[in-house]
């Protein structure tokens, strides 16, 4: 006796609590831990600017 297989046999109920059960495996967003846009735009001297900066400033403090 032949079978045909067409697609997975699940319940509206175990199609529930699969998709509930996969959704609470994503962690939620924690309030403490978000940073404000300011700090993520923030911009960083590249390493060549820091060492500008310093020589200006020696030069400056040589030149009093």
């Amino acid at each position: 006796m032949k079978r045909l297989a067409v697609g997975p046999m699940t319940t509206p109920g175990y199609n529930e609590w699969w998709s509930k059960r996969v959704n609470d495996n994503i962690p939620g967003t924690n309030q403490e831990d978000i940073q404000p846009m300011e700090e993520y735009l923030q911009v960083v001297p590249s390493e060549l600017e820091i060492i500008k900066q310093d020589f200006e400033r020696k030069n400056s403090e040589l030149g009093k």
